[in-house]
């Protein structure tokens, strides 16, 4: 069994595995080990570098949107789209593989707190196609006692 912890940035990921991973294995974009609160769970620790995800431009819902005209305005869709920043997708593909590996049965929002944070989280879970569970991480130092009690006092 595996949880997987996503943060926001790669120092974040870094403080955190530091705390929680009795001895991190760095690897191309995440670190893993075993917990160094719960012995028997091997934890994944990635990070986002921001936002991965973003709407998707005017044309990708009609060609005729490519170029803008008054006329046109508002463009409203039926369903919004998404689609990965290329600056940033080879992160989010490590994400998504993380994501989807068989023995990762849960996931720690453990983005920064506030809108920005939960929103950045949320593209990337519905973009990767995730429906695993998750609870989120509420914290408000970084401390290392403040970061073990935040994983043993997750929000659902």
């Amino acid at each position: 069994m595996s949880i997987l912890i996503i943060t926001e940035k790669p120092s974040v990921a870094m403080s955190y595995a530091r705390v929680l991973i009795k001895k991190a294995v760095r690897k191309d974009g995440y670190l893993e080990g075993i917990s160094a609160v719960d012995d028997g769970t091997n934890l994944i620790v990635s990070w986002c570098v921001g936002h991965l995800v973003t709407p998707a431009a005017p044309d990708a819902y009609d060609r005729k949107y490519a170029k803008w005209r008054k006329e046109d305005l508002p463009i409203i869709p039926d369903k919004w789209k998404y689609e990965v920043i290329e600056t940033t997708k080879k992160q989010f593909a490590i994400l998504k593989m993380l994501i989807n590996r068989n023995d990762v049965e849960s996931l720690v929002e453990a983005t920064d707190a506030g809108r920005e944070g939960e929103n950045i989280f949320r593209l990337v879970y519905e973009k990767a196609g995730c429906r695993k569970p998750f609870r989120r991480l509420w914290l408000s130092s970084m401390e290392d006692s403040a970061i073990l009690e935040g994983f043993r006092s997750l929000k659902p």
